[in-house]
């Protein structure tokens, strides 16, 4: 372990970059400031869930090693997947000898299965798999109940995880993590916190799982293809965007257009308890998470 004494971010980054040229492609701008990393980690106390020994941490994109290593020296299990080569070679070099305590695997997080011990995701997320790496979070989540999870993403993508920003920042991102988590939004991180540097500002952000006892069991697929046709128009009202179908309604099973035209007819010409009177007439944003969830459940049971 005194290897790890010896090392820190800027060197982990420029051992690295020595060896490869980021590529932009697979998000590669490495986090090299200390007291970003430090604090990803105080998060996981501060929110009740301290790493230890037995601690399964899940890191997606591990790139220079920079937040393993700080995760590795609080004692807890790691392990990591990451899709570059080069960073492979270079993470193993750095952490060898760790097996009982460090697994690296050279795969597309979004590809193949994750471990079904995990209690924390730390990761410091490429931009553009932000979106979809939520999504399988969720999938997991509900097999293999996590204890927290702390992401470092784009800043604005953050808000809209929240929607704490007012009616702008609300859509089916927020919506569909609204079902399993509570969303916490940490410090900023300016761009030149990373090697290199992006042209945007990134943000901390903690889940932590929600128990939500208004929720009825509710076909998520469905909540998220209506959320996604709704939020599509924002300036549309709810009722303008329902009367047509959403578009890949046919991959819900015994859903098609016509179905969902004579369901229309249903739901607009009677009222669904628990939605406001005037719902139809509202814009997307105008409606809470729960709202979004009596309403799936009323047009697919309709």
């Amino acid at each position: 372990m005194s290897l790890f004494h010896d090392l820190n971010a800027r060197l982990l980054v420029d051992l690295l970059r020595d060896r490869i040229r980021p590529q932009k492609s697979l998000g590669q701008h490495f986090l090299v400031d200390e007291k970003v990393i430090s604090r990803t980690i105080e998060l996981t106390s501060e929110y009740q869930n301290p790493l230890k020994k037995h601690s399964n941490v899940l890191e997606i994109g591990p790139g220079p090693g920079t937040l393993t290593l700080e995760i590795l020296r609080s004692g807890a299990k790691l392990t990591a997947l990451e899709i570059d080569k080069e960073s492979v070679s270079h993470l193993k070099r750095i952490f060898p000898d760790l097996e009982d305590r460090f697994t690296l695997n050279e795969q597309d997080a979004l590809i193949g299965n994750w471990p079904d011990n995990i209690s924390h995701i730390i990761s410091n997320l490429p931009y553009q798999i932000s979106s979809p790496v939520l999504e399988k979070i969720q999938n997991y989540h509900m097999i293999n109940p996590l204890s927290i999870i702390i992401l470092l993403v784009q800043d604005e993508f953050a808000e809209r995880m929240a929607m704490t920003r007012g009616y702008d920042t609300r859509g089916p991102l927020g919506m569909s993590l609204w079902l399993d988590f509570d969303v916490h939004l940490d410090r900023k991180v300016p761009s030149n916190c990373f090697s290199p540097a992006p042209k945007i500002n990134s943000r901390l952000v903690i889940l932590t799982p929600s128990n939500r006892n208004i929720l009825s069991p509710i076909n998520r697929k469905f909540f998220r293809l209506i959320t996604k046709h709704c939020f599509l128009n924002r300036r549309k009202k709810i009722r303008t965007s329902l009367s047509k179908s959403p578009k890949r309604l046919n991959r819900i099973k015994g859903w098609h257009k016509e179905k969902w035209i004579k369901t229309m007819s249903n739901i607009f010409n009677n009222s669904i308890e628990g939605m406001p009177d005037d719902w139809l007439d509202l814009r997307p944003e105008d409606l809470q998470p729960k709202h979004w969830t009596i309403l799936t459940d009323a047009i697919f049971t309709n």
